[in-house]
């Protein structure tokens, strides 16, 4: 056996030393996942002894020594001159004749194994990468669809160079190693014909806040070096761990991106040795933009294997190990492959009980929004760089803009305040290497260049969401250090109210015992932004409002009401997973008729009203013959959720129940609508409600109080009326009876008690008095919730 060329059905992790992360990687994952159904590409390692050999027999070491003594990684210009000449060197050396002879010999077996018209991937593997502690993503270079002997042998040497290129020279010195004792291991392995179909990467883990229990995948149309650098906006999806290896199969969250290009390779004929490496850019077709770039098949296939891989280094490293991964779907036989995996260094690095919540202390005029990378809040002024050429004039501190970043701009990202992109998804090597450098990234900010000026003061956001926002001036915000595993556990049971599922992930850290308010509204009107009517009785749209509704409509194949469901469903699983498998609490739609009307297509099924507070809202409407369309709508997306997504942590709410013969009226349409054997709460918020407990209860299965609407009705305020919003108070004593009244009532029949209005998040001395009558739960808004579980516990002792 050569020890030039090992193939990968002879490696290991074990071999990292000689053949480099990836190699070693594959080999891996090609021995003991292939006989689990994981598609790996077959190929085979030019090992680091070849690296070594090739630069011993070109007398290469001593003018590289030379080159790199007394070097200063810091130094942008040195880093520039050393780099060059080192990769001049490499360039101008021969391959020696017995490695070229070992190379070409493993060319013809790949040829012989997949068809003489095979093309490769050649890809460099560094020694010291993909460890658990440093990636070196996008270091080192690959070259990709090579087809020929003296294309194969060039694509070889220039992997070797690409080991001195100056951001793979900055990343080493960062991380503490010698930049001449990290050797280079190239893998040449079958091509996946990927720009002819789709391809991504995948994480075991999110990327933005380490949240353990889901797989996130990034798809694109063509190659995948346009999520790598950032050029497009790629589709997302989110699969839920726990509820995926219980056997269920949905995907749990989705977006669309933009996916305005598409890398393929270019026909174009070309005099220079490596004709078939060159690629292009072109617009992907619209109808491909509209439409998601991966099956929901395709995508939880995907996910199997992301659970497996993680599974299988979990068993390696002897801890729990998320995993970075890319694939890509051969356009040419139509199968997924995984081409490369390894821990993912970010969040498997942090102690998984502490955790930091940035705050705004103050707000402005938001400038521009784009994807959020990291949960993190910097501040600076704006230094606008279009190239690396002009990086003598950012200074420590300063907030980079750019139209993208590449790995080459490692050394200006290290020492900026916080980064702006105008292009690039969450998975791009801007966020890649901003999350490890800790800064706060914002990607895909359209004409930031253009719209920020050189040196203007501003705030970046990335702490309210997936969307970073970009505040004129400079802003005050705190920093919160938390060690959850320290917080008391006090016997009340602490909740919390959550509308938006972009923020569930990034609060599931947070020590409650589920979620105690969900609101559907916010899922309804952000992302489906119809009304559920305009979905039933599309007839009745105006030509613009359909048009607008198709658009919605068409990556879900145009289907109207498939979009609404699976959008809905997903959006409140989404909640849901956060504190799986603990309680998650559904309130049915509450929109006002005013509310409803501003929704798409909404004013053809609305009343005018002169209260809406008081009017068509609530229980009132689901059996009403001008809604109860709408309201299956949302029974679909809650049985999907619950039964087809596995969400059987899902409690369903109704709120604005006036009356029992409501109430009953309510049940059995939940029961119509296949929702019979599912948990029922009432929204406890009407003065009927407390009166005539017993009664509801004889209906439902508990009772959440929701103070704001009970305080209105028990005061006789309009809590929409600026002019009396003086009389507005939760503290009032007989607002404080009614609750007291209610909660008594659910213990006298065994029935779940608890509270999701305002008033205790905003009252430390409301929430003493839930506890000290006993109430089962509160749940909070989540800015509350730390604070509150202290004060509690203090109360409790």
């Amino acid at each position: 056996m050569s020890e030039f060329i090992k193939w990968f059905k002879d490696l290991s992790i074990e071999d990292i030393s000689e053949v480099g992360g990836k190699n070693a990687s594959l080999g891996e994952m090609y021995n003991n996942l292939t006989k689990l159904g994981v598609n790996i590409p077959n190929g085979f390692a030019v090992t680091a002894s070849a690296y070594k050999y090739f630069f011993t027999k070109n007398g290469l070491w001593k003018p590289l020594k030379e080159l790199f003594k007394d070097f200063e990684a810091e130094n942008i210009d040195e880093l520039k001159r050393v780099g060059k000449i080192a990769r001049e060197l490499i360039m101008k050396a021969k391959i020696p004749d017995d490695l070229k002879k070992d190379i070409l010999q493993g060319y013809k077996s790949l040829k012989k194994e997949y068809g003489e018209g095979v093309s490769l991937a050649v890809r460099s593997s560094a020694t010291a990468e993909d460890s658990p502690t440093a990636s070196f993503a996008g270091q080192n270079e690959s070259y990709l669809n090579i087809k020929g002997e003296e294309n194969l042998l060039q694509a070889y040497k220039m992997c070797l160079s690409s080991n001195f290129t100056d951001r793979s020279i900055s990343y080493k010195y960062s991380h503490g190693f010698d930049p001449l004792k990290v050797y280079l291991s190239v893998v040449i392995m079958k091509m996946v014909r990927s720009d002819m179909a789709s391809s991504g990467v995948m994480f075991s883990i999110d990327t933005e806040n380490g949240f353990k229990d889901v797989i996130f995948i990034n798809s694109a149309w063509g190659l995948g070096e346009n999520i790598v650098q950032g050029t497009i906006e790629p589709d997302s999806f989110y699969v839920h761990k726990p509820t995926l290896k219980q056997g269920y199969r949905a995907v749990l969250k989705r977006k669309l991106g933009n996916k305005e290009k598409m890398m393929i390779f270019s026909k174009t004929l070309h005099k220079a040795i490596l004709a078939e490496q060159f690629t292009k850019n072109i617009k992907t077709p619209i109808e491909k933009r509209l439409k998601y770039s991966l099956s929901d098949e395709e995508v939880l296939k995907l996910a199997d294997w992301a659970v497996k891989i993680e599974e299988h280094y979990g068993k390696i490293y002897k801890q729990y190990m998320p995993m970075d991964m890319e694939w890509a779907k051969d356009g040419i036989d139509g199968e997924l492959y995984i081409v490369q995996a390894r821990p993912e260094t970010v969040h498997s690095q942090e102690k998984a009980s502490y955790f930091e919540i940035y705050r705004l202390l103050e707000k402005s005029n938001i400038l521009l929004t784009g994807n959020a990378v990291g949960e993190k809040i910097g501040s600076g002024k704006v230094k606008i760089l279009r190239s690396m050429a002009e990086s003598e004039k950012f200074k420590k501190g300063d907030v980079l803009v750019a139209p993208t970043t590449s790995p080459d701009w490692e050394p200006v990202m290290k020492i900026a305040s916080a980064i702006i992109t105008e292009t690039g998804g969450r998975t791009c090597h801007a966020a890649i290497v901003s999350r490890e450098l800790g800064k706060p990234a914002i990607v895909g900010a359209k004409n930031s260049t253009k719209i920020l000026k050189e040196n203007q003061e501003v705030t970046v956001s990335c702490a309210e969401g997936e969307i970073g926002k970009v505040y004129d001036g400079i802003l005050k915000f705190e920093i919160e250090k938390v060690d959850v595993s320290k917080l008391p556990k006090p016997k009340t049971k602490i909740m919390m109210n959550l509308g938006n599922p972009e923020l569930a992930f990034s609060l599931a850290k947070l020590p409650v015992d589920g979620i105690g308010l969900a609101r559907m509204e916010f899922i309804i009107s952000n992302y489906i932004k119809a009304h559920p009517m305009a979905i039933k009785h599309p007839e009745l749209l105006s030509d613009t409002e359909r048009a607008l509704l198709d658009e919605l409509s068409f990556p879900f194949d145009g289907d109207m009401e498939e979009f609404f469901i699976k959008t809905l469903s997903e959006g409140v699983a989404t909640i849901a997973s956060s504190v799986y498998p603990k309680k998650c609490i559904v309130r049915m739609s509450d929109f006002k008729s005013n509310e409803y009307a501003n929704l798409l297509g909404g004013r053809h099924f609305e009343p005018i009203e002169e209260n809406p507070m008081l009017g068509f809202r609530g229980a009132a409407r689901y059996t009403h013959p001008n809604y109860a369309e709408g309201f299956e709508l949302e029974c679909k997306a809650m049985k999907r959720a619950i039964e087809v997504m596995g969400f059987d942590n899902i409690y369903l709410m109704i709120p604005f129940c006036r009356r029992i013969e409501e109430a009953k009226r309510v049940k059995e349409a939940l029961a119509k609508n296949g929702l019979g054997d599912v948990s029922v709460y009432m929204m406890c918020e009407i003065p009927n409600n407390v009166i005539l407990v017993d009664e509801f209860l004889k209906v439902f299965d508990g009772i959440s109080i929701g103070t704001n609407d009970l305080t209105q009705l028990t005061l006789g305020v309009d809590r929409d009326s600026e002019i009396v919003s003086f009389d507005y108070d939760e503290r009032d004593e007989g607002v404080k009876r009614m609750v007291k009244m209610a909660v008594e009532g659910a213990k006298r029949n065994n029935k779940y008690s608890g509270l999701c209005g305002q008033a205790p998040s905003d009252y430390p001395e409301f929430a003493a008095f839930l506890v000290k009558i006993g109430i089962e739960s509160i749940s909070l808004n989540p800015d509350s919730v730390l604070k509150t579980i202290k004060d509690i516990s203090k109360l409790e002792e």
